[in-house]
């Protein structure tokens, strides 16, 4: 028995997968339409499937949300930004005010920490971090 092959049949793939990219869009990113394309199905999945490793279509998430960090990591370069720049441009992309952050921090001292006049400590940092799903060292 050769190991080698799969049991498959190429014309029951082909439609297969015809039928699933006119469905899904999944193909190759070449460029920024199709880096944007994929982001959609990314977010539509992330909708969808959460954090569920059991949900059937994890396994496609998984693989969208790869093709999405290559594409990034070959392509998409982000300039150095200071903590507190990283901080307001967070609240501005996520539509929140200095108050939406009452929960961690008080008003007055973020707005010290986004006009440059305090940093932010290791325990807003972490906390930060977890509320916008970033890594610490954005913060520190």
């Amino acid at each position: 028995m050769n190991t080698n092959k799969l049991p498959i049949s190429l014309p029951e793939v082909t439609q297969a997968w015809t039928t699933f990219q006119d469905c899904a869009g999944l193909r190759p990113i070449r460029d920024a339409a199709d880096f944007h394309r994929i982001q959609a199905l990314a977010n539509i999945l992330a909708d969808e499937v959460g954090d569920d490793d059991e949900h059937p279509l994890y396994s496609l998430f998984e693989i969208v949300l790869e093709m999405i960090e290559r594409w990034e990591f070959a392509h998409v370069q982000i300039a150095p930004a200071s903590p507190r720049e990283v901080l307001r441009h967070l609240l501005e992309a996520n539509n929140l005010k200095q108050k939406d952050l009452a929960d961690m921090a008080s008003q007055t001292l973020v707005s010290d920490i986004l006009a440059g006049r305090r940093e932010i400590s290791k325990r807003l940092a972490k906390a930060l971090a977890a509320r916008f799903h970033v890594n610490v060292s954005a913060f520190i």
